[in-house]
C-alpha cells in the first residue's frame, strides 16, 4: 500500500482564486539554480507564480485553487535535481547553520592538505633540477597522493554534489567545470605517479579546492541573514484570547476561534491577539511595535487597538473587528513577504553569467584537446593541456572578486558602527540617490528626555525623580533618568492611568497627568511653546511644575542630512507620527519633503512611485510598521534599537546614538562597488591573457593552478583597499 502525501496543511489561500505554498529547497547555491527552478516550475500548467528566494533557499508558489496537488511541485523539483519539503522556519535555520559548518570543515581539510602537499612538492621541484633519484620522487608523489586524494574527496563535496545533481538532470552549472578540472587533475596525477613521471599535480588540485572553498564560504557567510523574522512574529502573535461567552462568563480559546463581533477581555500585561475597538475600561497601551511611537497611548471607549499591542495598566473589553490572518499584524507580514520577493539587477546579471560560463569553459577545454590531437600531439599531452585550460579558467578569481570586497568592506563598516544583514546590500547601497527616513526612533533617539530640565530647580527635580522611580511609565522613567535619582520615595502609590503619589514632610507629592496634579493651565502654556512634547506635572503641596518630555533628535542628525545632500542624495521623511511633531523635526533638519500619519502601505506606495521615476531608494526605519517598506526599498537600514522584525528585514543595522553610520555606509559602499568592478576586470583580464597561453600548451596544470592562485591573491589584495575611504568620502 502506497502512502498518500497530504500537504494541504501548508497551503494558504492567496486570494483571487489562488493557493500559495512555500517550499524549502536543498542544493540551491547560485543564480543559475534560481533560474532553472523558476523556469521548471513555471512550465507546469495553472502555476501563476514561481519565485526563488536565494537567501532563504525558499520557493514561493501560487496556482489556481483546486487545479494542482502540491506534491507535484516536490516531484518536479526532484526531477530538476533538488530535494524540497514544506517550509518550516526551525528546519531552515538548522539546515543553513549546518551548511555553513560543513563548508568550514571542508575548507579546514583542504587548507591543511594544501600546506602539507606543498611542503612535499618543494623537494620534488628542486630535485627535478638537481640530483633526486626517481625512487625518491615517486615516494614524495605517492605521499602527496595519500594526503590529497582523501582530502579532495571530502573537501570537494560541495562542488561534486552540485555538479552531479546538475548533470543527472541534463544541466550544467559553474560547479561542473570545477569538478571536472579537479577530478582530471587528480586522475592524471595518479596515472603520472604510477608511470614514474617527473610531474604530478596533486598540489594544483588541492590548492584549487582551497581557494574555491574560501570563495564559497565567504559567499555563504555574506548571504546568511538574520532568520528571526518568523520567531519574532510568533512572539508578537498571541495564540489564545479570553472570550466572553456570556454576560459575565469568559473562556480562553484559540485565536482561530475568534470571529468579528466577539468580545474579548484584555488584562494588564497581556498582548492583544486581535484588532478591535475598546467598548469598556480605561488603560494605556504600548503600540510601539506596530506604529513605532514609543509613548503609551490612552485607551478608552472607542479607541482602536491592534494585534501585537501591549496593554499596560487597566482592564479592557474589546469588540473584535479582525482576528488571526485578518489583523494589521498579519497584513504587515503579507506586505513584508511580497516585498522580499524583489531581486536586484546584480542577481539577474549573475544569472546570465552562470548560464554562459560553464558551456564556454567546457567547449574551450574540449576544443583544446581536439585541436592538439589533430595537430599530432598524443592523447596524454592533449588531455594535460585540456586540464590546464580547465584549471586556469577556474572561476576562483571571479568567485572571490565580490565576496572578498564585501568581507573587507563589512569589517570596515562594522568599525564605523554598521552591521550587514545582506551580502549584496553593499552593491545596492552604492546606487542610492534618495533616502527616506522614519522619524520616531530613527531621526530621534529611542528614549524620551526632559527638554526643559534647565528650568526646573535642582531640589524639585531630585524629589520628582525619586517619585518617578515608583512608576513604570516611560514618561516617568525619563524624569527619573534626568534627575539621576537613586532610590524611590517610601510609600509611593500608583493610580492607574493617572500618576503616582506619596507623602513627604507632611505634604502630598504627585507626579503624572496635569489634571492629576492640578496643573492643567501650566501644562497648556508649556505645550504651546513646544507642541511636540508631552507634559508630565509635579505637585508639592501648592507648588506646581511641568516637565516637558519628548524624543530628542539624534545629536548629529542635522549634520548627516546636510552630508547626504552634499553627496547629491535627496532626503525625505515619512512618519506615522502626528503632523506637528513631524513638521517640527523636518524644519529643524532642513528637510522640505515630509509626510505625517502614513501607513505601511503608504510608505510602500511612495517607494514604488520613486522606483518608477528611476530613483534608488534607501529606507531608514525602526518600527514594526516600517518592516514592509524596509523590504520594498532598494536597500534598507535600521538602528540597533529597532523592533526585532525591522532589524531582521533591514539590509544594514547601525549602532549607537549618532546617525553618522548612515553616511559612512554610503561612502564605504561606493568605494567597495568601485573595487568590485576593478576586481571583475582583473579577473576578466587574467582570463583574457591566461587562456591563450594555456591553449598554446606551454602551461602545465601546476603552473595553471599557480596562475589561478596568483590572480586570486591579486583580487584579494585589491579588496583590502576597501578598509578605508579618503576623508570620509568614496
Amino acid at each position: 500500500m502506497q502512502a498518500t502525501r497530504d500537504f494541504s496543511h501548508y497551503v494558504k489561500d492567496a486570494g483571487s482564486g489562488l493557493s500559495h505554498i512555500d517550499l524549502a529547497v536543498e542544493g540551491v547555491s547560485c543564480a543559475g539554480c534560481m533560474s532553472k527552478i523558476e523556469r521548471g516550475l513555471s512550465a507546469i500548467p495553472d502555476v501563476t507564480l514561481a519565485r526563488v528566494n536565494l537567501t532563504d533557499r525558499r520557493v514561493a508558489l501560487e496556482w489556481k485553487q483546486g487545479a494542482l496537488d502540491p506534491a507535484r511541485f516536490i516531484d518536479r523539483l526532484a526531477e530538476l535535481g533538488y530535494k524540497a519539503y514544506p517550509f518550516e522556519t526551525a528546519g531552515a535555520e538548522a539546515a543553513e547553520a549546518e551548511q555553513s559548518r560543513f563548508l568550514l570543515r571542508c575548507l579546514g581539510v583542504a587548507a591543511f592538505a594544501t600546506m602539507n602537499v606543498m611542503m612535499l612538492s618543494i623537494p620534488v621541484w628542486s630535485g627535478n633540477v638537481s640530483d633526486m633519484i626517481p625512487e625518491q620522487r615517486d615516494f614524495f608523489h605517492w605521499l602527496s597522493a595519500l594526503i590529497a586524494l582523501p582530502a579532495a574527496a571530502y573537501a570537494g563535496q560541495p562542488f561534486f554534489k552540485s555538479a552531479w545533481s546538475a548533470l543527472r538532470t541534463g544541466n550544467v552549472n559553474m560547479d561542473v567545470p570545477i569538478s571536472i578540472g579537479v577530478i582530471l587533475a587528480l586522475g592524471m596525477s595518479l596515472v603520472e605517479t604510477a608511470n614514474h613521471a617527473e610531474h604530478a599535480y596533486f598540489d594544483a588540485a588541492i590548492m584549487l579546492l582551497t581557494f574555491l572553498l574560501v570563495g564559497r564560504y565567504l559567499d555563504q557567510s555574506m548571504r546568511r541573514r538574520t532568520r528571526a523574522v518568523a520567531g519574532n512574529l510568533a512572539a508578537l502573535k498571541a495564540e489564545t484570547a479570553t472570550k466572553f461567552v456570556g454576560a459575565d462568563e469568559i473562556t480562553v480559546v484559540p485565536v482561530a476561534a475568534i470571529d468579528p463581533g466577539d468580545i474579548v477581555l484584555l488584562r494588564p500585561g497581556e498582548r492583544c491577539a486581535v484588532d478591535g475597538t475598546v467598548i469598556e475600561g480605561r488603560s494605556e497601551i504600548d503600540q510601539s511595535l506596530i506604529t513605532g511611537e514609543t509613548r503609551h497611548v490612552a485607551a478608552e471607549q472607542g479607541t482602536a487597538v491592534y494585534a501585537g499591542s501591549l496593554n499596560m495598566t487597566g482592564t479592557l473589553r474589546v469588540r473584535v473587528s479582525a482576528a488571526s490572518e485578518g489583523t494589521l499584524l498579519a497584513e504587515i507580514t503579507r506586505l513584508l513577504d511580497n516585498a522580499l520577493q524583489a531581486r536586484s539587477r546584480y542577481v539577474r546579471l549573475a544569472d546570465r553569467a552562470s548560464r554562459l560560463y560553464a558551456p564556454v569553459v567546457h567547449a574551450t577545454a574540449l576544443l583544446t584537446i581536439l585541436g592538439w590531437v589533430l595537430a599530432g600531439a598524443s592523447w596524454h599531452d592533449a588531455i594535460v593541456t585540456g586540464v590546464a585550460v580547465l584549471i586556469i579558467t577556474c572561476p576562483c578569481a571571479l568567485g572571490l572578486a565580490i565576496p572578498t570586497v564585501q568581507t573587507v568592506a563589512s569589517g570596515a563598516m562594522f568599525r564605523a558602527g554598521v552591521l550587514l544583514n545582506s551580502g549584496d546590500s553593499i552593491e545596492r547601497l552604492a546606487d542610492v540617490d534618495h533616502v527616506i527616513f522614519d522619524k520616531t526612533g530613527t531621526l530621534t533617539l529611542p528614549d524620551l528626555e526632559v527638554v526643559n530640565a534647565s528650568g526646573i530647580p535642582d531640589d524639585v527635580f531630585r524629589l520628582a525623580g525619586q517619585l518617578a522611580l515608583a512608576s513604570h511609565h516611560p514618561v516617568a522613567a525619563a524624569v527619573a533618568r534626568a534627575s539621576e535619582a537613586k532610590a524611590p520615595l517610601a510609600g509611593a502609590v500608583e493610580e492607574s492611568g493617572q500618576g503616582v503619589r506619596a507623602q513627604f514632610n507632611g505634604k502630598e507629592l504627585r507626579l503624572g497627568r496635569p489634571s492629576f496634579c492640578g496643573a492643567e493651565q501650566l501644562a497648556e502654556d508649556s505645550l504651546r511653546l513646544d507642541p511636540e512634547a508631552s507634559a508630565v506635572a509635579f505637585s508639592n503641596g501648592d507648588a506646581k511644575y511641568v516637565f516637558c518630555v519628548r524624543q530628542g533628535l539624534r545629536p548629529d542628525a542635522q549634520a548627516v542630512i546636510s552630508a547626504l545632500q552634499k553627496r547629491h542624495v535627496k532626503v525625505e521623511i515619512l512618519s506615522g507620527d502626528r503632523e506637528p511633531a513631524v513638521r517640527a523635526a523636518a524644519r529643524a533638519l532642513g528637510v522640505s519633503d515630509w509626510r505625517a500619519g502614513v501607513t505601511p502601505a503608504d510608505k510602500i506606495a511612495r517607494i514604488e512611485e520613486l522606483k518608477a521615476q528611476g530613483s534608488r531608494v534607501m529606507m531608514v526605519g525602526d518600527g514594526l510598521n516600517d518592516a514592509p517598506a524596509l523590504a520594498a526599498a532598494h536597500v534598507s537600514m535600521s538602528p540597533i534599537s529597532a523592533a526585532h522584525l525591522s532589524q531582521a528585514t533591514a539590509d544594514l543595522v547601525f549602532l549607537g546614538k549618532p546617525l553618522a553610520p548612515v553616511v559612512a555606509a554610503i561612502d564605504f559602499s561606493r568605494k567597495a562597488l568601485l573595487l568590485m568592478r576593478q576586481n571583475l576586470w582583473l579577473a576578466v583580464g587574467y582570463n583574457f591573457l591566461a587562456v591563450p597561453i594555456a591553449i598554446s600548451g606551454v602551461v602545465t596544470p601546476l603552473i595553471a593552478a599557480a596562475a589561478m592562485s596568483g590572480s586570486s591573491i591579486l583580487v584579494m589584495l585589491n579588496a583590502l583597499r576597501a578598509r578605508s575611504v579618503a576623508n570620509g568620502r568614496s
